[in-house]
């Protein structure tokens, strides 16, 4: 729509344009990768470009904060409806990138799942009020800094139920840490995905670790247990690995997670992280038969 021409050769898309002009795009689903990708085009096209339906995360505007710097007109950053009015060049900027909201999120359920106490900076915590109010429903004792935010779980969590959705809905990213509080909490929790079905094969690990859940179409409903027991789990994503350090650091026994390169591509030195919060925890080598 922007006047480019793409093409799939060996496994690889070919794009190429002499010209890109403005249009209006629609997307039919607010897709972060593509809201990035049209507004990084649309900035030096000619003519103005409309995305409608674009996504809102927080990260498209701090992307949109960064080409307005560079010299970019963008109208409607963090709305659905997204107006670039192209220029001619851009221009060097040094900008700092916003802190990982899910990883900050990923810290506050560790706290909240292994019934600890943490604080969490670098990272705006109203990027993650839905986050917080949830723990806040599960029993967690949660304070907002000014760059950051504090959870205290000193009970056994409450069951509380997870939709995903787009922002400002909660993320899918966030599911496999959903899942790991429920199979934990007193009661019974239900984790609606609607972005992408696929996670939920996360829950066969889960359920090698002792949880009581089972999956209806892109719903998982799991029972609370008292403590989950220990298993060598794989892991098929970074959040997936995740997820599962987290129900391991609650099971009894050894647990042992496989596969961890995933782990690594999203959470530098995370071993190292978590030995220093208390866990026992260390890599080893070769991974047994499946």
């Amino acid at each position: 729509q922007l006047g480019a021409s793409s093409s799939i050769e060996h496994g690889c898309v070919v794009a190429e344009a002499e010209d890109l002009r403005g249009a209006q795009i629609w997307l039919d689903f607010p897709s972060v990768g593509a809201t990035e990708n049209i507004l990084m085009a649309a900035v030096l096209a000619n003519g103005t470009t409309v995305i409608d339906n674009a996504a809102r995360e927080p990260e498209i505007v701090d992307l949109c904060t960064m080409l307005a710097q560079m010299g970019a007109k963008i109208e409607g950053a963090g709305t659905s409806t997204l107006t670039v009015h192209g220029v001619r060049s851009l221009q060097p900027t040094r900008h700092r990138v916003i802190g990982d909201r899910i990883v900050g999120a990923t810290w506050g359920f560790a706290a909240a799942v292994t019934r600890g106490a943490l604080t969490v900076r670098g990272v705006d915590p109203h990027h993650l009020d839905l986050v917080l109010d949830k723990l806040r429903m599960a029993g967690a004792e949660v304070a907002t800094l000014e760059d950051g935010f504090r959870v205290v779980m000193d009970s056994r969590p409450r069951a509380v139920d997870f939709v995903t959705l787009p922002y400002p809905g909660f993320a899918t990213d966030l599911q496999p840490f959903a899942i790991a509080l429920a199979a934990v909490a007193d009661g019974t929790s239900m984790i609606t995905e609607n972005l992408f079905e696929s996670r939920f094969r996360f829950i066969e690990e889960m359920v090698r670790l002792g949880a009581d859940a089972r999956t209806d179409g892109h719903h998982a409903v799991i029972r609370g247990v008292e403590r989950l027991s220990s298993a060598p789990v794989w892991a098929s994503d970074i959040r997936a690995g995740v997820g599962l350090v987290l129900a391991g650091l609650c099971a009894q026994g050894v647990t042992e997670v496989w596969d961890v390169f995933h782990i690594d591509r999203g959470y530098p030195r995370f071993v190292e992280n978590m030995a220093r919060l208390g866990a026992t925890i260390h890599r080893i080598a070769a991974p047994p038969e499946r």
